[in-house]
């Protein structure tokens, strides 16, 4: 690795590699299925004890109960109105559950959890000094490491039975986004990254999220979000699922479909090199319709961003970000009945890695 690592610390990602030198290259080194990039300023928990699969699963919003030994899947914790708490990367080890979180949400997540063990038989650890995650354009798991594998809906393999038919929580997806999430122990972490002959900064890593469509838990969410909004539904959210915190306003929303916002891709129009930043108030006129949750240069799309706006605005409406005039690519849309991403010949989709 000759590549000297640029850092940035203004951003959710400060503390890991922005980028090696040419983050357009390692756009494509990822998309071509290689390479890897450092999460490793993302927080790690464990959860051990016979009771754990059980207890989790009363919690959130997942189904874990039927998980096995080497699975993996996403997973949320909700206040008592619907609203999302929490984002759970969950990977099911033989002895425990590991557990990735966003950077700085590891203690309020220990802190929730430990409050709800009662007499069970279960312990909850922040683990992210002995943890670190690399994230790897490859959906199968590691024979070594615990792996947490991208949802099938978002890597454009066939959905699992999510409870849900994901007609009011998905819509066109314009490319696919198929990964692994590694944790490693953290003196093995260098080593590990030195294996790959070249390396992608989170500049590459967040492009594609974005091109894809792929939520994160306070970067596209704020404090009023719920997981209709952003497309969790089937995804983090199984709809078959016995009660948990949250349940009845998931229910009912899903129910009548008419969750207050949606998550768009937006087309910037690149006037500037510089791009918005996270939390910029998105303009219909002189109205403010929503917030932009991250912006960046796409090595095919250009100048793209996410934003979640109010669900009545007219997907034909331009906006405006900080100046920039926009235009909308609907994520998730909430009233076209039995679209699902990855429907064959309606949208353009690549994969990003082999499964």
């Amino acid at each position: 690795m000759t590549a000297v690592p640029m850092m940035r610390a203004d951003d959710v990602d400060a503390g890991v590699p922005w980028h090696y030198g040419d983050p357009f290259a390692e756009q494509r080194l990822l998309a071509a299925g290689a390479g890897a990039v450092d999460l490793s300023h993302r927080g790690v928990l464990e959860v051990t004890g016979a009771d754990r699969l059980s207890w989790l699963d009363s919690l959130t919003s997942q189904l874990l109960l039927a998980l096995k030994p080497g699975d993996s899947t996403y997973d949320l914790l909700l206040d008592p109105h619907g609203r999302v708490e929490a984002e759970l990367h969950v990977a099911v080890l033989e002895d425990r559950l590991l557990m990735g979180v966003e950077p700085g949400n590891a203690a309020s997540v220990v802190a929730f959890l430990d409050r709800m063990r009662f007499m069970l038989r279960v312990e909850v650890r922040d683990v992210s000094e002995q943890w670190a995650t690399v994230w790897e354009p490859r959906r199968e798991a590691h024979p070594q490491f615990p792996s947490v594998l991208t949802p099938a809906l978002y890597a454009g393999l066939p959905l699992p039975d999510s409870g849900a038919d994901l007609s009011q929580c998905v819509a066109q997806q314009p490319e696919r986004f198929a990964g692994r999430e590694l944790f490693l122990p953290r003196e093995d972490l260098k080593a590990y990254l030195g294996t790959h002959t070249a390396l992608a900064g989170s500049w590459a890593w967040n492009a594609l999220r974005l091109a894809a469509g792929l939520p994160r838990f306070g970067v596209e969410t704020d404090e009023r979000t719920i997981p209709h909004e952003v497309g969790w539904l089937g995804v983090a959210v199984h709809m078959k699922k016995g009660c948990y915190r949250g349940q009845e306003t998931v229910a009912k929303v899903h129910n009548a479909g008419k969750p207050p916002r949606r998550l768009v891709l937006l087309h910037l129009d690149g006037s500037r090199d510089d791009l918005p930043q996270h939390g910029e108030p998105v303009l219909a006129g002189e109205e403010q319709v929503g917030f932009l949750g991250m912006s960046a240069h796409h090595h095919e799309l250009g100048p793209i961003a996410t934003a979640l706006v109010k669900r009545a605005l007219d997907p034909a409406q331009e906006l405006t970000v900080d100046g920039l005039q926009a235009t909308q690519h609907i994520i998730v849309n909430q009233e076209t009945a039995g679209t699902a991403r990855g429907s064959a010949g309606k949208v353009r989709m690549r994969m990003l890695g082999h499964a």
